[in-house]
């Protein structure tokens, strides 16, 4: 199936937007920060980086799903932290400039992973012949609609904090209006398959958010990181940059394969009811631990 027009022009525009909108609520300060404990944040990324799609590979080894949806996601596996982890930081009483600081860095060093998670994944599920590859250039366009913007919101932030306040909200309201139109397209588009594969790849998308939670907050906490910081790890690690995944897998200049769209955009609805349900966890838990001491 060939990228619409539509699809084509607004996934690149609602990401830029979405990444445009994560630099607003970043000062340099916060990558500064990461030099002065850089040992969170290298927990961090060793969970998105290595231990996440290591078990996202053996979950969808064994899952019998369509090619296209295995690869679509190891792509989710590969993501940096999304947006929303901040919000959910701040509800579970986490760190939120740890979790702003992992999602700025991860997104960075994703532009090196992602692409070669893609061309592994590519090349396990469809075989030397039938695999898309993500070449250099096309890893520049994903810099250029993700990374650029980002910068910019940073730059606009550090020079104009008040403009910059005022723009967040119309800026992530207009991107998820965008995003949200995109994927309903994406979600017609491909209702034949949704609808013999639904219940399976939104129940591989429940078990790999599951195991993101857990592996973002238990792995640190066995580290010795302090609570606050695990809670934010845990976030940034659990809602992956769903929008990322669906850009790359939909438009016609990168892998322009729309199947590979339907695990994020799964995965994107079920994170925030799951990470819901984990917030009130960890504040019932943090109650508890409060009511003994």
């Amino acid at each position: 199936m060939q990228s619409s027009l539509a699809l084509s022009i607004g996934l690149p525009v609602a990401l830029c937007i979405i990444m445009l909108g994560l630099g607003l609520s970043l000062r340099l300060d916060d990558f500064l920060r990461i030099l002065a404990r850089p040992w969170p944040v290298a927990v961090g990324l060793f969970c998105q980086v290595a231990i996440l799609p290591a078990l996202c590979f053996v979950l969808v080894y064994f899952s019998d799903l369509p090619p296209a949806i295995c690869v679509g996601m190891m792509l989710l596996a590969a993501s940096p932290g999304g947006t929303s982890a901040a919000l959910y930081t701040h509800l579970a009483r986490g760190d939120v400039a740890l979790s702003i600081s992992l999602t700025a860095v991860s997104s960075l060093v994703a532009m090196v992973t992602l692409p070669i998670i893609a061309n592994l994944s590519l090349l396990a599920f469809y075989g030397e012949e039938g695999a898309v590859r993500v070449e250099l250039h096309q890893a520049l366009q994903i810099f250029v609609i993700a990374i650029v913007p980002a910068l910019v919101g940073v730059y606009i932030h550090t020079r104009y904090p008040a403009f910059a306040a005022r723009l967040d909200k119309p800026v992530k309201l207009l991107a998820m209006l965008f995003l949200a139109a995109v994927v309903m397209m994406a979600l017609i588009g491909q209702w034949g398959l949704l609808a013999t594969w639904g219940r399976t790849v939104g129940a591989v998308a429940l078990a790999f958010n599951l195991m993101s939670l857990a592996v973002g907050y238990w792995v640190p906490r066995m580290l010795r990181i302090e609570r606050r910081q695990a809670v934010a790890l845990s976030m940034s690690i659990g809602f992956h940059n769903a929008a990322l995944v669906i850009a790359l897998a939909m438009s016609e200049y990168m892998l322009n394969d729309p199947e590979m769209a339907i695990p994020p955009a799964a995965y994107g609805l079920i994170a925030y009811f799951v990470g819901g349900l984990f917030v009130l966890g960890l504040n019932r838990g943090a109650k508890a631990a409060g009511a003994t001491a």
